[in-house]
């Protein structure tokens, strides 16, 4: 067992660090408030490379894993520019078209998706299903040699600046005349599909949507893989790395609000030429909040080491329980270095309260909290099922 990463490893981290505080969380904020996006800063990120680390080398990515993407989004998050597209787009979309898709469905959308030209975003939760997936409403019939889709979806992320959506629905197996889960590129300009914005209260670049499919209609090589057995597989390999990546960018989200915090206490003085960090009070939050984060740096480490290894039902685990710890670090990071910095903490200058609606809803999705515990409960505890 080791605990060091490789040295090609650091020298990404090292690279992604650089980069991101080179725009900074000044920029990230200004993007979200004038309603734009972090163009440059995605560009930028994918002429280096660093958008597909985790896709095959022949196709134009790094040929490393769900860890090498985790560093990415980490330091990023870090650095104050937490991309909720790295999860969306390299971590669920290019992993369940690299696993599952056909080659020429891998050598359409990996390239792009590898030089960041290119962005697939994920549409699976419904307003009715929520966290049950088997009750999806979404289905999709066969007409010719085209799929037909129909339904709604709701959260889905950056369809604005997306050329295509992953979307999950449920086919009917001719066999047995039940519905199973099958995955479809759409491209979201397709007819009889239309968007709703949703208005969040989160700071944040990256826009959520309601979206509808009416009788959209999509070639038969839109399906993920060769046959509608891929499609359950294909939805399960990309969930690990949505949990992992997610919990990698709150990790980062909290070592961030830490860091603010620590400048901020280290060189205010307030009372007898004392800085304010001298004061236990003030300190040990701090530093309770900065076990909880390194705590969950390690499960999200060994979440991917395992994903990487290719032992998914243990990266399963790990990666949800990785998911679950980062989302209470991250959160109880950014409210304990808003409270240290008093008013401070408060104002747009400081840069920590601009994400407290962002680890706030990481204790929530991609799956909640609760849910998790749940898991956790039957798979790992052996208790009944109690949903």
């Amino acid at each position: 067992m080791t605990f060091d990463l490789t040295s090609e490893q650091d020298q990404l981290r090292d690279a992604v660090r650089a980069l991101g505080r080179r725009y900074g969380h000044g920029y990230f904020v200004e993007k979200a408030r004038a309603g734009e996006h972090t163009t440059e800063l995605w560009a930028e990120a994918g002429r280096l490379g660093y958008l597909g680390v985790n896709i095959p080398t022949e196709y134009g990515g790094g040929g490393g894993g769900i860890t090498e993407l985790a560093i990415v989004c980490e330091e990023l998050a870090a650095a104050g520019c937490p991309l909720l597209l790295l999860v969306v787009s390299p971590a669920i979309a290019a992993t369940v078209i690299a696993r599952h898709g056909t080659e020429e469905q891998r050598k359409r959308h990996l390239p792009g998706l590898a030089d960041g030209s290119a962005k697939i975003v994920f549409a699976i939760t419904e307003p009715e299903a929520g966290s049950n997936f088997h009750r999806l409403g979404t289905v999709a019939r066969r007409d010719g040699d085209d799929w037909v889709l129909n339904g709604r979806k709701c959260y889905i992320s950056g369809v604005d600046e997306a050329g295509h959506v992953l979307v999950v629905a449920r086919t009917e197996d001719s066999a047995t005349g039940k519905l199973k889960p099958a995955l479809f590129i759409v491209p979201t300009d397709a007819a009889g599909l239309t968007r709703s914005k949703l208005d969040m209260e989160i700071v944040s670049p990256e826009n959520q949507f309601l979206l509808y499919l009416d009788d959209v209609r999509v070639p038969a090589d839109a399906l993920v893989g060769e046959s509608l057995d891929a499609g359950l597989p294909a939805l399960f390999s990309g969930l690990n790395p949505e949990r992992i990546t997610v919990a990698a960018m709150g990790a980062g989200t909290g070592r961030y609000a830490i860091e603010r915090a620590s400048e901020y206490t280290a060189t205010r003085k307030v009372w007898g030429g004392r800085s304010i960090g001298s004061h236990q009070g003030v300190s040990h939050p701090l530093a309770h909040a900065a076990v909880q984060v390194e705590l969950a740096r390690l499960m999200i480490q060994k979440a991917a080491t395992l994903y990487d290894a290719g032992r998914d039902l243990e990266a399963g685990v790990a990666g949800n329980m990785a998911k679950y710890a980062a989302g209470e670090a991250a959160a109880l990071a950014v409210d304990t270095a808003v409270q240290v910095l008093g008013g401070a903490g408060m104002t747009t200058e400081y840069g920590v309260a601009t994400l407290l609606g962002a680890v706030r809803a990481g204790r929530i999705a991609p799956v909640s909290r609760e849910m998790i515990l749940n898991f956790v409960a039957q798979h790992v505890l052996g208790q009944e099922k109690s949903y």
